[in-house]
């Protein structure tokens, strides 16, 4: 029975620890941010197995992240509504709050930079949902103007379209219009000044009073001059005898950041300059007389020049070299969106938009974002095809996220930098998306204009296709990369030995990778992460692909039952790891008793800290895993004695391990053990050929497997 979403919620909170290790909990688009006392009690296996879950993701210091998807804000809710939550006292207030309350206790090596990024993700995030739905509702009237019905995108629109489609355009550039009102709120929010000061002061920039400035017939002493490069037109008013430039600033997000971050200043030397019972009235006060005409005067122009002089130069690397700009953008993205830098560049988007009238940065990031869904679609098939009904339900998720919603988030969290195989694979679809985007921009558009464009902020989902221009341009390059990232997964696979470090993360942390100068590669090596997760330094090799050939002695090798019992098939075992041969070719054995042997001679490569787990390299350069039982490292070691250690020389049939099975049984785990070479592939590139022995019964020592070279 599906959990209710209060169950779900509660399984969340017990995940990361219980509600008495939680500092602050915060929310974005998709995740869930928590602050917690002590990482190292997260129950990663637990959050994963969690079907509201699409991903858990460890960050620096005591961070966590959470993958929800769409539904975040009403798990949030119902985690912030639990009983067990309420000693947090912060169930009151939102998520900025608690963010802007708790901030970071993990830093980089230069803080401000940290800072940085965070004053610029913070001061957008909470609008994502109202650009998705303005980005939306401009999808609707662009697929109408396709079709002949509207004329989106008029010369005349007030007569073309009609008043009934101008409300309907309003809908939309409500929320660009305004933008600057919302950041500048956001903004001062996160600095920790009276937000409604913040958006106040951007406010008296957009008044009817201010705008009329430019009403050259009005006032006189206005000067209007029409930019020969852009064709915009640039008033300069005279107030209090000083020359002042007038510009439109809805859409502008540099205008608000730049303002804020001086009010922060201010605001905070006025509260220290005046007594608390006069704060209330003196500090808004003062705040809005110094800080409007120094927006006006100062901020304001300079915003808007460090916006065109930002997107100038972006437009001329689209205009000059129109193919590397369209390489270098979908290549840049797959590493600024994990590490939050991609939010200046979605400022450019906003700026290019309200100076330009036009954005051409958007058609190229199209193919990163395609490129990324068409990986997690090839996890889908392939996960669909394994019957792994975890991954399935994880993929289409995030795919239906990303193909409807234009959020990349779930695939990324949730997937992709969980198996690392995929990003190289991700990375060749947003190359050849960029290519073809590239190449036909530089064939077929000309002028000042190159590539594809967009007069609108759209997430870049399948809805949204008709806001971009030239759409078959733009249609074609975002297949491309969806297709080649997704059968390149398909093809190759995303469960190397980096990627089962994921999948068996439940199964004892064994991640197939160098063991060391000593080890060959692909030896089994144990990752120490103290939560369940793989450490995040456990960078893997596949075996299969890089193990010297040399390492593999001709002849034949005998590896022998570690314990007695009834020696199964892999298809037999109730195990998709172990069963699909992700960790080699090998057998199971049902134990008759608790002492386990080692099946070869040779030396003890690694060793999990629960003691249910050894790989062993053999004398001949056979790789062999001894897995004791199906989960068991839940059991955290209760009931397994190791006898051996980490690089100790061992002989078959010395002692590896003594076991309580019963308590095993108990613990309602399968006793079944895993016998498994995992470096099966290596050797049969090597001509080898490793031979199963099962369906029958077997002593300690007797053969079980046997590897001919």
């Amino acid at each position: 029975m599906e959990p209710t979403t209060t169950s779900a919620a509660q399984a969340i909170v017990d995940g990361v620890g219980g509600a008495d290790n939680i500092a602050s909990l915060t929310h974005c688009a998709t995740r869930l941010r928590f602050e917690l006392r002590d990482a190292s009690k997260v129950d990663a296996a637990a959050l994963d197995a969690n079907p509201v879950v699409l991903g858990s993701v460890p960050q620096s210091g005591d961070r966590h992240q959470v993958v929800i998807g769409g539904a975040v804000q009403s798990v949030y809710t119902d985690i912030m509504n639990l009983p067990s939550m309420r000693s947090m006292g912060s169930a009151s207030l939102s998520d900025a709050d608690v963010k802007a309350a708790a901030r970071a206790k993990a830093r980089g090596k230069v803080a401000w930079v940290d800072a940085f990024f965070e004053y610029l993700s913070d001061s957008f995030r909470p609008l994502l949902g109202v650009l998705l739905g303005g980005s939306l509702i401009i999808a609707i009237a662009a697929v109408l103007d396709a079709l002949g019905i509207v004329p989106f995108q008029g010369v005349d629109r007030a007569t073309e379209a009609g008043a009934t489609w101008i409300f309907w355009d309003a809908m939309w550039r409500s929320v660009l219009y305004f933008l600057p009102l919302m950041v500048a709120y956001n903004a001062a929010k996160k600095l920790n000044v009276d937000p409604w000061l913040g958006a106040t002061i951007m406010a008296a920039l957009f008044t009817p009073e201010f705008m009329s400035l430019t009403d050259t017939e009005k006032f006189p002493s206005t000067v209007c001059t029409t930019n020969p490069t852009l064709g915009t037109e640039s008033c300069v008013a005279t107030i209090f005898g000083l020359p002042m430039q007038l510009n439109g600033y809805g859409g502008q997000v540099f205008v608000p950041l730049m303002m804020v971050a001086l009010l922060a200043v201010v605001y905070k030397f006025l509260k220290k300059v005046f007594p608390e019972n006069v704060q209330m009235v003196f500090v808004p006060f003062l705040s809005m007389l110094v800080m409007i005409p120094l927006t006006a005067f100062l901020i304001g122009p300079l915003g808007i020049w460090l916006g065109t002089g930002l997107g100038a130069g972006l437009a001329w690397l689209n205009t000059s070299a129109p193919l590397v700009f369209a390489i270098i953008i979908p290549l840049i993205y797959p590493f600024l969106v994990p590490l939050g830098l991609h939010w200046p560049l979605n400022a450019l988007m906003l700026a290019n938009i309200q100076t330009l009238g036009y954005d051409f940065i958007q058609g190229p990031m199209g193919a990163w974002n395609f490129a990324c869904f068409g990986a997690t679609a090839g996890v889908l098939y392939l996960a669909s095809r394994d019957k792994d009904m975890v991954m399935r339900q994880t993929a289409s998720g995030a795919l239906a996220a990303g193909l409807f919603g234009g959020i990349s988030e779930p695939s990324l969290y949730g997937i992709h930098l969980r198996y690392k195989r995929i990003y190289p694979r991700m990375l060749a679809g947003c190359l050849a998306g960029g290519l073809t985007i590239g190449i036909l921009g530089t064939l077929f558009t000309s002028g000042d204009v190159r590539g594809v464009t967009t007069g609108a902020f759209a997430f870049t989902s399948l809805l949204t296709i008709p806001v971009f221009n030239p759409i078959w341009i733009y249609a074609i390059s975002i297949a491309v990369a969806f297709v080649v990232a997704m059968v390149a997964v398909i093809f190759s696979g995303y469960k190397d030995p980096a990627a089962t470090a994921e999948v068996t993360a439940t199964e004892g942390n064994l991640v197939p990778a160098a063991a060391g100068a000593g080890a060959a590669s692909g030896a089994v090596v144990a990752a120490q992460g103290a939560t369940g997760a793989p450490a995040a330094t456990a960078t893997a090799t596949p075996a299969a692909a890089d193990a010297p050939k040399s390492t593999l002695a001709q002849g034949t090798t005998t590896i022998g039952a570690p314990v007695a019992g009834r020696v199964v098939s892999l298809d037999d075992v109730e195990d998709k790891v172990f069963s699909s041969r992700t960790l080699g070719e090998g057998v199971g054995v049902v134990p008759a008793e608790g002492r386990f042997v080692s099946p070869v001679s040779g030396t003890v490569a690694t060793i999990t800290k629960t003691a249910h787990a050894y790989g062993i390299k053999s004398d001949s350069g056979v790789e062999v895993l001894v897995h004791i039982g199906i989960d068991t490292v839940r059991m955290k070691g209760e009931g397994f004695t190791g006898r051996v250690e980490k690089g100790q020389r061992v002989e078959a049939g010395d002692l590896l391990a003594e076991v309580d099975l019963d308590a095993v049984r108990a613990a309602g785990f399968d006793t079944t053990t895993l016998v498994t070479v995992t470096n099966t592939k290596a050797i049969r590139n090597a001509e080898g050929v490793v031979t199963p022995l099962a369906g029958r019964d077997a002593a300690a020592g007797d053969t079980v497997i046997e590897v001919t070279r």
